[in-house]
């Protein structure tokens, strides 16, 4: 029999690629989401929707999974009301869907926001203690979706912790980094041994489906590398494979500093330009992926391979 998968946030980043990969496993796919998909694939249902109200969406047939990817992310970005207004209601309504619909699994991306900002590494029994309002609306989606597990001894639960998510498509800092080391230098901002938890999307994506495939009820997870990357391993990776000629430079700590409270009149502005984007460069998101490694779910050269295969599937262009 084939499995039906419904994946709210389907024209997102990682939405694109779980979409690509179920298709390509023979699953019957319901992609939903606000935005139209970044592709469009044969056999995959596109639906128009709101997880903020999800009252008239009617699918046909038996949905066997839900994918919950659907999320107001960038942060700084957005208004505070509208992390809670998608994210938390968004997790509200797509659990009451799941229950007008008898659907008993669902796999969450949360995020490792809700450990809040910390020098200190984290792992899956840390306690969470969000700051940001991104942080908080996550922490509470988990707490909405682990209640309807708890609803029905028969309903199963997937909770992942992504880092920081790269590959093609992805369009966020590892995509800025590959292109100033393309352009032939990357300056280090602040300091080198910054450690950024890390996962190429494919990685993800197979650690998700471990841990939906498995005999537990209920499973937390963080999606990142053991290897807990420093900034400089990170660049350095990709310059061994990749940009040979790129140079590196590091600008001293204080001139961030500055820079950041430089930049905090312009932030109101909406130029996209805000002080705690430069702060985070800076701060270490130091986070372990302890469940994965119980499991003995690790891979050998992580990153250096990650790093190869974004480029064979960008042609070598790193977006």
């Amino acid at each position: 029999m084939v499995q039906c998968s419904v994946i709210f946030g389907g024209s997102g980043f990682i939405g694109t690629h779980l979409t690509r990969r179920l298709v390509a496993e023979g699953q019957r796919v319901i992609s939903v989401d606000i935005k139209p998909p970044r592709e469009r694939l044969s056999g995959v249902d596109y639906l128009t929707e709101d997880v903020r109200d999800l009252s008239q969406m009617k699918v046909p047939g038996t949905v066997d999974r839900i994918y919950n990817l659907a999320a107001v992310h960038t942060t700084p970005g957005h208004p505070t009301h509208e992390y809670y207004e998608t994210n938390v209601l968004g997790a509200t309504e797509i659990t009451a869907w799941a229950r007008r619909n008898n659907i008993g699994e669902i796999v969450f991306t949360s995020s490792i926001s809700v450990y809040g900002p910390s020098e200190e590494a984290k792992s899956e029994t840390t306690k969470p203690t969000p700051e940001s309002a991104y942080g908080w609306s996550k922490f509470l989606a988990e707490r909405i979706q682990k209640n309807w597990m708890e609803e029905d001894d028969s309903r199963k639960l997937v909770i992942c912790r992504p880092a920081v998510i790269f590959g093609h498509g992805e369009g966020g800092n590892f995509t800025r980094m590959a292109k100033l080391l393309k352009r032939g230098f990357f300056i280090f901002p602040g300091r080198k041994d910054t450690i950024k938890a890390c996962f190429y999307v494919g990685d993800l994506l197979d650690a998700i489906e471990f841990a939906a495939s498995n005999n537990q009820r209920f499973t937390l997870l963080n999606g990142c590398y053991p290897d807990r990357y420093t900034l400089e391993q990170i660049v350095d990776t990709f310059r061994q494979h990749h940009f040979p000629k790129a140079k590196t430079y590091l600008v001293p700590k204080f001139i961030v500093y500055t820079a950041a409270q430089l930049l905090r009149p312009f932030s109101a502005l909406g130029l996209g330009i805000h002080p705690d984007r430069v702060m985070k460069l800076v701060r270490s998101t130091d986070v372990i992926p302890s469940w994965l490694t119980e499991q003995n779910h690790q891979k050998e050269s992580a990153l250096s391979n990650a790093l190869n295969q974004w480029g064979k599937e960008s042609q070598g262009r790193f977006d």
